[in-house]
């Protein structure tokens, strides 16, 4: 007899009683999931910051956030993609969207943020494309030429270049970016609204979950795109050295210019970590105080089972370490960089212990489970449900920043 394999068995570890079908269904990829969507809402709305409301210190960063939003846009419903038994029918949730299911409405979201999103790089680029389609024209060599059609296309027939038509492209980017921070954050919110909507799962149950998913996206958007900023102009800056000698006066521009834009986006950074951490801590205030029925099964799980992954790599890790690196005075690159990646591991612990934590004791209320990540694959499943597939995911934006980089390019500080 061929043996049935249940979905989750193979990395899932039981302790005490726990019921026989009873498995860490959700794995890394549907940590991923809100991790990645967050990632999404947090770079729009760092763009939104001085679009909408004319944070004139973040007018170098907004660009560059707004494509960086744009490619991580689709690698939002790759984790749910790769987490289905059937992936060729997620397509239908974007062909018939609804709103009788949380994930339904997800179609309507999505391609309401994804127009508003593309409907404003044009905006923000249109002069870009004009530009370029007349300057490409003549120029000899078969790859100029395709760039000069792909630009001709992107105006969409608008060469239009009066101080009159660039008012109103600034115009409609604003109001594109004011419409799109309510949309990017129910984008996210609704995952949380997924995880606190679920009334059988007592660490889920709770109507500040979709708020604090909100809010530790807008850190995890954020911290990205100060992070990859940062290794960008590293390596512009190596690539001078290499160049033009140490003592090459454009690198010393750089690191200003570099290091000035730091400063002032940890500003904000720091302004969100600290709502995202005052609204986890309230939920866990509240639970504490209210001490509901399945209260025991909670403080044994945070404060046994899950304290390590909560209280010192997430709560002390993942947002007290960078918070006091960022604070104090003299912020240096490599200090920047450290409290950046601290940052978005965080975001990622607190991704990680709702999604598995959730599901970490058993509805007998007297066993546990315990999530043993796939790290070498060994079939198909261990792979998407692995290391390596969670690898693949957090790649694939870098590869489409890399590609719509080179026709959008988000850094409009270049020396060469």
């Amino acid at each position: 007899m061929h043996e049935l394999i249940v979905h989750g068995a193979e990395w899932t570890d039981k302790i005490g009683f726990v019921y026989p079908n009873e498995f860490i269904y959700w794995s890394i990829q549907i940590v991923m999931y809100p991790y990645m969507t967050g990632l999404v809402a947090g770079a729009f709305v760092l763009s939104s910051l001085y679009h909408v409301f004319d944070q004139k210190d973040l007018k170098e960063m907004a660009r560059f956030s707004l494509v960086f939003s744009l490619c991580l846009l689709p690698v939002a419903m790759m984790p749910l993609m790769l987490h289905l038994q059937q992936p060729l029918r997620g397509i239908e949730v974007m062909m018939t969207p609804h709103f009788t299911s949380a994930i339904a409405a997800f179609g309507i979201v999505f391609s309401t943020y994804a127009v508003i999103v593309i409907s404003e790089i044009w905006f923000v680029y249109r002069v870009f494309f004009v530009e370029q389609s007349k300057a490409l024209k003549g120029q000899p060599g078969l790859a100029n030429n395709f760039k000069r059609i792909v630009y001709n296309v992107l105006t969409l027939g608008a060469y239009e270049l009066s101080e009159e038509a660039v008012r109103q492209d600034k115009k409609a980017v604003k109001i594109l970016a004011a419409i799109g921070i309510p949309v990017a954050g129910f984008l996210h919110g609704y995952a949380g609204f997924i995880f606190g909507s679920v009334k059988a799962n007592a660490l889920w149950m709770s109507p500040l979950m979709p708020v604090i998913f909100i809010m530790s996206a807008v850190v995890s958007g954020i911290a990205l795109c100060m992070l990859t900023y940062l290794i960008i102009m590293e390596w512009q800056k190596f690539r001078a050295i290499l160049a033009k000698g140490r003592g090459d006066a454009s690198v010393e521009l750089l690191r200003g210019v570099e290091m000035d834009l730091m400063t002032k986006t940890s500003r904000y950074l720091m302004m969100f970590l600290v709502a995202a951490i005052t609204l986890e801590m309230l939920d866990l205030i509240f639970r504490g105080y209210t001490q509901m029925k399945s209260w025991d099964i909670l403080r044994t799980v945070m404060f046994h089972e899950d304290f390590v992954k909560i209280f010192i790599l997430q709560y002390g890790l993942g947002n007290l370490v960078p918070f006091i690196l960022l604070l104090i005075p003299g912020l240096t690159i490599r200090r920047t960089a450290i409290a950046l990646v601290l940052v978005l591991f965080g975001v990622f612990m607190m991704r990680w212990n709702v999604v598995i934590g959730g599901q970490a004791f058993s509805l007998s209320f007297m066993g546990y489970m315990h999530y043993d990540l796939p790290i070498i694959p060994h079939n198909l499943e261990t792979f998407k449900e692995g290391l390596m597939g969670a690898l693949t995911v957090v790649a694939t934006p870098f590869v489409l920043f890399w590609g719509v980089n080179k026709l959008l390019p988000s850094l409009t500080f270049r020396k060469q």
